[in-house]
């Protein structure tokens, strides 16, 4: 099932420029998985040994994914799932 995935600019240079991708899973996992072996680099970028990145957010429409089921939230086909780099400073 194809979903669409936002790209943010710092991770663009991965995806040849592209500010959205189109990519096939059935969960958050499996899109990333996707989005590896089309734009390989992007895994690491999001994960660590833990699961997602403690600075990077995926959202799932409106949601954080970490608080629907993490890495195993289902996706529909047509789903928009977002990568927003978190922003932090003092």
């Amino acid at each position: 099932m194809a979903v669409t995935v936002r790209i943010p600019t710092p991770l663009r240079s991965l995806t040849k420029g592209q500010e959205q991708v189109s990519v096939e899973g059935s969960t958050v996992r499996a899109v990333i998985e996707d989005l590896e072996q089309k734009h390989p680099g992007l895994k690491e970028r999001l994960l660590d040994e833990k699961g997602i990145r403690r600075f990077v957010n995926l959202y799932l429409g409106d949601e954080d994914v970490r608080f629907l089921e993490g890495l195993d939230t289902p996706l529909s086909s047509g789903a928009e799932l977002s990568i927003i780099p978190a922003i932090a400073g003092g």
